[in-house]
């Protein structure tokens, strides 16, 4: 059976609130290999998992997280949105994608891997996210192993893959066939996927080849590459 690793996309959303500690042990529970987290900062600078910009669709707050300190944060979520730190602890052992949504900024960037350095977890995180934030990530980090996320067929430029350095590629599930994965792996480059979540979709990128994948469900993913 091919070996591809198997990534929850925030944890176990189908059973528990993605991006919460019982989401994240749930899947590693189910088999994930790595649990894939979205982080962003509050306004005092603390990162935290929350994939939106606001509380609203997860925890019924229209409210931005960076006008939110951690502490209004923790308030009005009853302690349910985990800090980075609290994340890298309760998967302590297993590997982290940590993705950056939303285009942050230099600074937000190096905080963020500053936190992963203080918690010593830069051997088990990774990184993913779009051409800027990862480039942040490689000054914040010479060592980050990152997987850089592409959007389009047209493949990113000899000098960014020079400056980023991904060990991964990060594709839309849909946008890959076979002619891409073979472009991908003769680059020197390791395949990632995200987010596949029926059976017949994961059955197909396995078959493609692809490395790693992204999923809302782990548990279908380590059924179907046996374990």
């Amino acid at each position: 059976m091919q070996t591809v690793t198997a990534v929850a996309h925030r944890g176990d959303p189908y059973r528990f609130r993605e991006n919460t500690i019982a989401s994240l042990r749930s899947a590693l529970d189910q088999g994930a290999d790595a649990v894939e987290i979205d982080v962003r900062l509050t306004r005092d600078g603390v990162p935290v998992l929350l994939h939106d910009e606001t509380l609203k669709r997860l925890w019924g707050h229209d409210r931005p997280l960076r006008s939110l300190s951690a502490r209004e944060v923790e308030e009005l979520t009853g302690g349910g949105v985990p800090t980075l730190a609290e994340a890298l602890a309760a998967t302590d052992g297993n590997r982290v994608m940590v993705d950056l949504p939303g285009g942050p900024g230099v600074a937000a960037v190096r905080r963020i891997v500053g936190v992963v350095g203080d918690c010593g977890a830069g051997e088990r995180v990774y990184y993913c996210a779009g051409a800027q934030a990862m480039l942040a990530v490689r000054a914040a980090d010479p060592s980050a192993e990152i997987a850089l996320t592409w959007t389009t067929l047209a493949p990113p430029r000899a000098g960014l893959l020079d400056a980023v350095r991904p060990r991964w590629l990060n594709y839309r599930f849909g946008l890959v066939d076979r002619a891409l994965a073979a472009h991908v792996h003769k680059g020197g480059h390791l395949l990632s996927v995200w987010t596949p979540d029926t059976r017949r979709s994961l059955r197909r990128l396995l078959d493609l080849g692809a490395d790693s994948v992204t999923t809302n469900r782990v548990d279908l993913l380590s059924a179907l590459r046996g374990r």
